[in-house]
């Protein structure tokens, strides 16, 4: 496999396990106050590593629109790092003049796509946009953090933008690069690209085909048609036939819908395991690869057989290219009448086309480069249109999180009005509700020790997290009790775990493959804490992931 270097790679490929661990901290809550929605103000990167206690592998699909890197737009390398050459970078604006530009853009991507895999679910897929200007290196690190393998599709966004201009050949697309995090998993959308006329068979409940095919992919073989095989016919006599194919070896005798006579038929067959099943089955429908329901019959006046396959699901048709979606002028129009002014939004009917590959309807949904949110809208717009119950988690780092991302969909939930011409339109409220949050307190303080500022709840979601790699569940923790897994129970004593603590846990647990607690000190014995089967962790130094 190709491999790709650069200026500063080898102080970022591990750096997202330095980054520490901060408190998510609501401060506000707009709509529905159950909803599991969320819009966190704050650095990317600092925010990933941060949800991980919360989220690792449970985000089914991200979507992200980083820096393109054109030299056109600036935008600035505030990642924080040991090394002389990052210490450097830290805080520098990165524009058109910048001869290191693309490498500070890797080292700024490469920790976050880190992190995110890490958030991603087993059957997750990540979505990112981009154009030109670093879409080779983003498919080389891609390839390098997902692996080659796991990319599922590079799609061609026709922009529908502006060109007018003068350049020599005009530009009009950008990509959206899709990988899984096992590519396997991933299952056809029930998705019909929605540029696909109305009348394609795409669309029709069943559709019917001749199986009669002769071809190198085809071999000619004979197939012996038993008497009571169906027919779309009452009755009738097709001849014997034996030049040209379908070859029919007898007379073909049909009555009330059905073969009267047993017949050989010579051809290429197109589905000729599939018909020897249906023989097989009595001529009761059998299944075909994509699961419809499959019949066969005899047809007049030629004698062929056809297929007609019945669709019990919809239909899978996404092609690579992605058209009449929307382009960046037309979001900002509408952005306009919610009274927010922003450079190049992504449409939002296109990031709605995106979740809709996903297939979960109880999914949640992340974006970590949110702009102006439009991916909170779209999540809210596709659980509005088929009652889906996704959840979305935004994470931006620019002041506008609260002026823009923030009122944006707050509006969307709440609704909204504007003027058009002197006319007042009024935007219905889409209903749901987030969670504004901003990131608080680092899990551990200068010294290394736990933050005493932290509640037993936020140490417990993350020794959770350290100790089982996965989200602690909603409601299980109550000090010292912090949750359990595959019958392994987990604890967390701050001070002094003693004899009497353990005997406490026996009288509530019955069976059990191990107790782990959490702890600065144990005065139980090695012996006594073998015979039990209780590990003991030490604090601090065995509650840190890194």
């Amino acid at each position: 496999m190709p491999y790709i270097d650069w200026l500063g790679k080898d102080d970022v490929v591990h750096h997202h396990k330095e980054i520490p661990y901060k408190t998510i901290d609501c401060q506000e809550v707009v709509g529905d106050a159950d909803s599991d929605n969320l819009i966190i103000k704050g650095d990317n990167l600092l925010a990933l590593k941060s949800l991980l206690p919360y989220y690792a592998n449970a985000v089914k699909m991200i979507y992200i629109d980083p820096p393109y890197n054109t030299g056109n737009t600036s935008w600035v390398y505030s990642d924080n790092g040991d090394s002389t050459l990052i210490k450097k970078w830290l805080n520098d604006t990165v524009d058109k003049e910048d001869l290191s530009r693309s490498d500070k853009w890797l080292c700024m991507m490469y920790p976050r796509l880190k992190l995110l895999r890490e958030l991603l679910k087993n059957d997750g897929i990540i979505f990112i946009s981009i154009d030109d200007s670093e879409f080779g290196h983003l498919r080389m690190i891609c390839d390098e953090i997902f692996g080659s393998e796991n990319l599922i599709e590079t799609f061609i966004w026709n922009t529908d933008g502006n060109i007018d201009n003068q350049k020599k050949i005009k530009n009009n697309h950008e990509y959206v690069l899709c990988y899984g995090k096992n590519a396997e998993t991933f299952s056809s959308p029930p998705v019909i690209d929605p540029n696909i006329p109305s009348n394609s068979k795409l669309f029709k409940k069943a559709i019917k085909n001749t199986i009669i095919k002769n071809g190198v992919k085809n071999p000619i073989s004979k197939v012996i048609i038993p008497k009571g095989f169906p027919s779309n016919f009452e009755k009738g006599i097709i001849s014997k036939e034996m030049d040209g194919y379908p070859i029919k070896y007898n007379d073909i005798k049909v009555n009330n819908y059905k073969l009267q006579n047993d017949i050989t038929i010579e051809s290429g067959w197109s589905s000729k395991q599939m018909l020897l099943d249906f023989i097989e089955n009595g001529f009761r429908p059998v299944t075909d690869s994509k699961g419809q329901s499959s019949i066969f019959y005899l047809t007049n006046p030629a004698g062929a057989i056809y297929v007609e396959k019945v669709r019990t699901d919809m239909q899978s048709h996404v092609l690579s290219v992605l058209q009449n979606f929307g382009s960046t002028q037309q979001m900002s129009k509408t952005l306009a009448t919610m009274g927010i002014s922003f450079d190049y939004p992504k449409p939002l009917k296109l990031i709605e086309y995106l979740i809709s590959l996903n297939d979960d309807q109880n999914s949640i949904i992340l974006d970590s480069f949110a702009g102006t949110g439009t991916t909170a809208h779209a999540v809210l717009e596709k659980n509005k249109k088929d009652g889906g119950n996704r959840k979305f988690i935004l994470v931006e780092l620019e002041e506008y999180a609260e002026t823009l991302t923030k009122e944006r969909i707050k509006k969307v939930v709440s609704g909204y009005s504007y003027k058009n011409k002197k006319k007042n339109i009024e935007v219905a409220s889409i209903g749901g509700g987030f969670k504004y949050c901003e990131l608080g307190e680092e899990i551990f303080d200068e010294r290394g020790e736990l933050n005493a500022k932290l509640s037993f709840s936020d140490i417990a979601k993350h020794i959770y997290f350290v100790e089982f790699k996965q989200p602690v569940s909603k409601g299980s923790i109550a000090s010292p009790y912090v949750g359990s897994h595959k019958k392994q129970h987990l604890y967390f004593y701050e001070e002094r775990f003693r004899m009497l603590d353990l005997k406490k846990l026996f009288k509530t647990h019955g069976t059990y493959k191990q107790l782990i607690v959490y702890t600065r000190k144990c005065s139980i014995s090695e012996d006594e804490l073998k015979k039990h089967k209780v590990v003991i962790r030490y604090i601090p130094y065995d509650i840190k992931d890194n």
